[in-house]
This record gives C-alpha cells, structure tokens and sequence, in this order.
C-alpha cells in the first residue's frame, strides 16, 4: 500500500505544470549537453565549459548588481566571455588548463565578493550554485528548443566537417576548412547551452550534462555518429531519470540528474569488462 500511495503521489506530481516544465527542460538540457558534449569531450574543451559555467555566476550577480534580470545578462555575458577566452588561449603561450584555472577562479571570486553587495539575493545564491529546475519558464523552454533546433542543424550540416577538426584539425586546415571560424561558432553555441542550462543545473554542476554523458557514449560507440547521437540520448536519459528520482525521494533535481550521469556512466564503464569475463 505504501509503494502504491507513493506512485499515485509521484504521478500527481508530473501532472503539475512546474514539473511538466521542468521535465521538458531537462530533457532539452541534457539532448543540447550531449550533441555539443560530444565534441566537446575529444577536443579537450572540457575544463573550458566547467571554467564558462562557473564564471557565469559573475554575469550573474553583475547583473543582479544593476538591478537587471540576470537571465537577460548571463547569456550575452557567457557568449561575449567565452570569445575572450578563446582570444587569449590563441594569443598567449600559457598552457590552456592553467589559463582557463586563472581566469575561473579570479571570476569566481569577484562574483561573490559582487554578490555580498546584492543582500536581497543572498538567500538565493543556493539556486545559482545548484539550479532550480522547477524555476524553468515556458520562455526558457523556447529559447532551448530554438537552441537545440540550431545545434542539430549547425552540427547536422557541418558533420563531415567536424568530425575532421576534431580528429585532424592540421589535415582540415591543408583541404582549406576555416578552423577558426568553425571553432567561434562551436564556441559561441557551446557558450550559449551552458548558459541556458545554469537556471536549471546551476553554476557547479552545468558542466557535468556537457561531459559525463559523451564519455559514457564515448565508451559505448564504435562510430562517430553513433557516439554523437548516443551522447545526445544519454543526456536526454539522465535528465529524465534524474527527474524521477528527485521526484520520488524528493531530492534537489540537479544533483539528482549528475549523480544518474554518473550512474550511467559507470555502466558504461563496466560493459566492456562484463563482455570479456563472458568471452572468457
């Protein structure tokens, strides 16, 4: 009787339009997380979206500063600083792991010290950290749709390119392909998912939907466009698993969703060796 009463509970639950948002939202998050994660993952970008995740929280709280709408704010922020970033990566001669550490841990800390000054939101500064996902609006649900109607094309239409850049950038440069150009672009939409995905995921944990899903796939796929399409299932998997269980045991849903990533992830992991005790 319990289980039963909990499952009617669970259902009415994700009847209510909150939660049907949120769902939706997840869902998006996790299919963009994972198409960009894909070639985020093999072109060693992955300290750069943790680093554009958390330097968000600045954009954050200098517009919380202004008195402005800090959705309006972060997703120009993110764009124009991930363009920064990728300026002085190419024009300095430092390693990229430790400008990417300087230039997120400098922004971190402004951003709280911003954020000190900002008293009436302090009590939120949990929801930045960790997300919000029933604080999803049908707007941002839009925007991510737009968003991931965008990703799917751009990458649809470039794959062939793509694929080449990320595992021959020098062989795609000499057949005359605009690395640089197609690297801006991957940025900027990169930058654009991250930011889209802090309200629900939050600052600490957005770069997580970006990562652990393409390595899952990554150790499940043996062509490259099984392991872009996989990534982007995962993603969209977790995020409605992760739902679920936050729902049911009524836990915090970002957390909820990376710890199902990570779940998913040591299946993954574990396959391979299962296969070759089986074999043998």
């Amino acid at each position: 009787m319990p289980l039963q009463t909990d499952f009617i509970r669970i259902i009415e639950l994700f009847q209510l339009p909150a939660m049907q948002r949120a769902m939706l939202g997840g869902i998006l998050t996790g299919l963009m997380g994972g198409v960009l994660g894909s070639f985020t993952v093999l072109r060693q970008l992955s300290f750069f979206s943790d680093a554009l995740g958390h330097s968000a929280l600045l954009g954050i709280s200098i517009g919380l500063l202004l008195g402005l709408n800090p959705s309006v704010v972060l997703l120009p922020f993110a764009v124009a600083f991930a363009l920064i970033v990728t300026y002085l990566l190419e024009r300095t001669l430092l390693w990229t792991d430790a400008l990417l550490n300087i230039i997120y841990s400098s922004s971190l800390a402004i951003a709280i010290i911003t954020l000190s000054f900002v008293g009436q939101y302090k009590g939120g500064l949990h929801h930045l950290l960790f997300g919000d996902i029933l604080a999803v609006q049908e707007l941002d649900l839009v925007f991510s749709s737009l968003l991931l109607i965008i990703c799917v094309v751009f990458i649809g239409l470039t794959l062939r390119t793509q694929m080449l850049l990320t595992l021959h950038e020098p062989l795609a440069i000499a057949r005359g392909v605009s690395a640089s150009a197609h690297r801006t672009t991957f940025i900027v939409l990169l930058s654009l998912v991250v930011g889209v995905s802090i309200k629900a995921i939050g600052v600490l944990l957005v770069s997580a939907f970006v990562v652990i899903p393409a390595c899952a796939a990554q150790l499940l796929s043996r062509t490259f466009t099984n392991y872009v399409v996989l990534s982007a299932g995962l993603g969209a998997l977790s995020a409605l698993l992760g739902m679920l269980v936050s729902a049911s045991f009524n836990l915090p849903s970002g957390p909820s969703i990376v710890a199902i990533q990570l779940a998913i992830f040591l299946i993954a992991m574990a396959l391979p060796r299962l296969r070759v005790l089986e074999q043998g």
